[in-house]
């Protein structure tokens, strides 16, 4: 019989470390694959708990039933509330507007202008993304512009919109966000608290969509989700981008 000999095993520290990170893998997955619903605080007498983004500043709003949604006037009226609150809490925090860091004016809309990507609309540019495929006309980039401002306008239509949200209580984003402030999607991936795991700006989209707004989340596919993305990223143009940050 032949014996062959078994090597012995020697575990180093970094065999050690590797160890346990593949030990404990299984629940990073499941902690990134599974969000957590927040938490609201508990209410009496028929009340509503209505919050904030942040998933801490909440308000107890009598009468209101999920389906049964406030008149736009008393939603105004509750967000501002909840605002306001936020603002005392955070006395030293500036709410950054959506398009101050490019100059334009808060709730102006962008004027349609001349030029793609820097160049002229009127000539095709001399260097293309894809030269190597494709030659493309100042028809073109016309057409593909006014398309992306179609997707653009869409998205600020939802946005505006807590019935097109979804909204069981009258609540829409820009009651809390004009014209997407303090939305920052330059900074997304991130490490976002109210999800305890990473998330890209569409995973807090629907997490607002599902708690402040209370409506149903919205498939990864779904044309409103993909055009409140497109808006709330439009509304940056020009910050450069800075993942991660908080």
């Amino acid at each position: 019989m032949i014996r062959i000999p078994v090597p012995a095993i020697v575990f180093t520290a970094g065999a050690l470390a590797a160890t346990a990170a593949l030990a404990i893998m299984p629940r990073l997955l499941q902690a990134q694959s599974s969000p957590l619903r927040h938490q609201i605080p508990p209410a009496s007498n028929g009340a509503t708990v209505v919050m904030l983004c942040d998933g801490k500043t909440s308000l107890a709003v009598n009468g209101l039933t999920p389906g049964h949604p406030m008149s736009h006037e008393r939603a105004l009226a509750v967000t501002r509330t909840l605002m306001a609150k936020w603002q005392t809490r955070h006395p030293d925090e500036q709410w950054q507007l959506a398009q101050a860091a490019s100059g334009t004016a808060p709730g102006a809309r962008r004027a349609v202008t001349e030029q793609v990507q820097g160049v002229p609309v009127g000539r095709p540019p001399s260097v293309q993304q894809a030269d190597t495929y494709a030659s493309f006309t100042a028809r073109d980039y016309k057409i593909w512009q006014a398309e992306t401002d179609k997707f653009v306008a869409y998205g600020k239509e939802v946005f505006h919109s807590d019935k097109l949200l979804g909204s069981t209580i009258g609540v829409s984003c820009d009651m809390c966000h004009p014209d997407a402030a303090n939305t920052h999607p330059e900074t997304y991936p991130k490490y976002q608290v109210q999800l305890q795991r990473v998330a890209l700006l569409r995973d807090m989209i629907d997490w607002c969509i599902e708690n402040p707004v209370k409506g149903k989340t919205l498939s990864p596919d779904d044309p409103k989700l993909r055009a409140l993305e497109a808006y709330i990223l439009a509304q940056r143009k020009g910050v450069p981008l800075a993942y991660g940050k908080h």
